[in-house]
């Protein structure tokens, strides 16, 4: 395997073509819509290939991707809480209206302190194993395993 720092940008841009996918439906799980997703996607290729001497190890590729993303998502999420279009008031009047299952549980897991929601998307929306999550947000596997287990625990009260 060649070292991250010295592919070039094909090859570099080829083996994140390969995550395409799974980044994407874990921008699209934070951010709910599909243009917001792609952007993110598109920024967090951009910081991959600006960061890529960082990374050492080229088996830690993949965790280190989704790590990006997920930080992409969350700084996407904290610019729109800055930013209220009128538009998007009235969007939101208009949802309150309707009440699903689907729409609940997008509420609640909003409600979720970030390190849940991360463990929780990352384990029932991409079927990652508590060892890959750990991985990817680098903490303990116990840790994660609490993270989950609160996780649920509010996602049951809060619903």
């Amino acid at each position: 395997m060649v070292d991250v720092a010295e592919m070039d940008e094909e090859a570099f841009f080829q083996r994140l073509y390969v995550e395409h996918r799974k980044l994407y439906s874990i921008a699209f799980s934070y951010l709910r819509s599909e243009a917001d997703a792609l952007e993110v996607v598109q920024e967090a290729s951009c910081r991959a290939w600006i960061k890529r001497k960082k990374l050492k190890d080229e088996q830690a590729f993949t965790p280190w991707v989704i790590r990006i993303t997920i930080n992409c998502c969350m700084d996407e999420l904290r610019r729109k809480k800055r930013v209220f279009p009128a538009e998007t008031l009235i969007e939101e009047a208009a949802q309150e209206m309707k009440s699903n299952e689907r729409i609940d549980l997008e509420r609640a897991m909003d409600r979720l302190k970030p390190k849940y929601r991360h463990a929780v998307i990352l384990k029932y929306y991409q079927d990652m194993t508590t060892a890959q999550i750990a991985n990817v947000l680098q903490k303990p596997e116990g840790t994660v395993k609490t993270w989950l287990r609160e996780g649920l625990k509010q996602l049951r009260d809060y619903l």
